[in-house]
């Protein structure tokens, strides 16, 4: 530090400086060590759990908010502004799509007891959880919360305190894990009707929507938090809105990033479960057509009336005969 101020960001100074966040670092050793409990407990009793998704929960989830609050951009996020908005974009939206991956809300399910399983499902189903988990509820959140940070004096007073910093941090990763752990969850989170192809619509709304954010603030001729970036601009720093235009498109550019896995994840789940929905519809009509051919074969009889596959119309029937032909 010369002159009592931080030496100018380098790429080597950014992944090199690290300062410890204690309530981060709770947080993140408390949910990884719950992730770990769960999968070691399922896995203890016979069971499987992926690999991936404890990478995915540990490496991209927790990894980013690790990242987001005590790496380099938490050491210059009081100095310059792009810093402190990669920090917010990544805890509202990339460290939830970790967390989601891994599915914790499914492995609370398969590793507690049953006693404890029904009272996950239970909360799930909730009437406030019901409501704050609805997709358009929970988009509109997320969007409230980036809004409000920045539009308000939300931001500028979590630059002087730091205890509402710290919480802003946790507001921030709530309201991401709100729209997307529902979402990408095994379990049933959601109403009904958010069958895959709606989810998928749901997620590409929700992209554009997260784009607004780092638009808005990208654009905004009025600067934000401006009191404090001009009073506590180091010498080296760039014009403190020329600083907010490159925060706005650095938001922009983790929105986009962030909205394509999202929505491949989404559509690989719709490919899988319209997979699992034709292999048990499959196996039923084998089941059901089996016994009637053998039945047809033994009596020899010469055929009076046309099967109802040759005739009616539906899934069911154009499956019989194209199975059928396959023959």
């Amino acid at each position: 530090m010369v002159g009592g101020y931080l030496p100018e960001p380098t790429v080597g100074r950014l992944l090199g400086s690290w300062r410890w966040d204690v309530p981060a670092l709770v947080l993140v050793v408390a949910l990884g060590g719950l992730y770990v409990w769960g999968v070691a407990r399922v896995r203890g009793r016979g069971g499987t759990w992926p690999l991936g998704r404890l990478a995915a929960f540990v490496v991209l989830g927790l990894g980013t908010v690790v990242v987001a609050t005590m790496s380099g951009l938490a050491v210059y996020d009081h100095e310059l502004f792009w810093p402190a908005a990669v920090q917010n974009v990544g805890l509202d939206l990339l460290a939830p799509l970790g967390l989601a991956l891994g599915d914790p809300l499914r492995l609370a399910v398969e590793a507690l007891p049953e006693r404890g399983a029904r009272r996950v499902r239970r909360a799930l189903t909730g009437r406030l959880v019901r409501v704050l988990t609805f997709p358009l509820v929970s988009t509109v959140l997320v969007l409230a919360t980036e809004l409000s940070v920045y539009f308000t004096p939300y931001f500028a007073t979590a630059l002087r305190v730091g205890w509402l910093h710290e919480l802003m941090y946790l507001h921030l990763l709530a309201a991401g894990c709100l729209f997307v752990l529902p979402v990408l969850t095994r379990e049933q989170a959601l109403p009904a009707w958010c069958a895959h192809p709606v989810r998928a619509a749901l997620v590409f709304l929700d992209g554009v929507v997260d784009a607004l954010p780092g638009l808005v603030v990208m654009t905004h001729g009025t600067l934000i938090a401006g009191a404090w970036y001009l009073h506590h601009a180091p010498p080296w720093s760039p014009d403190v809105l020329h600083d907010q235009q490159i925060g706005g498109g650095a938001m922009l550019g983790i929105a986009e990033l962030v909205a394509l896995p999202f929505l491949l994840t989404v559509l690989a789940q719709w490919v899988r479960a319209e997979r699992a929905q034709t292999a048990v519809l499959d196996a039923r009509l084998d089941g059901e057509l089996a016994p009637v051919a053998r039945t047809a074969g033994a009596a020899g009889a010469p055929e009076l009336v046309r099967p109802w596959w040759e005739t009616e119309t539906g899934e069911v029937a154009e499956r019989v005969r194209r199975q059928g032909k396959g023959g």
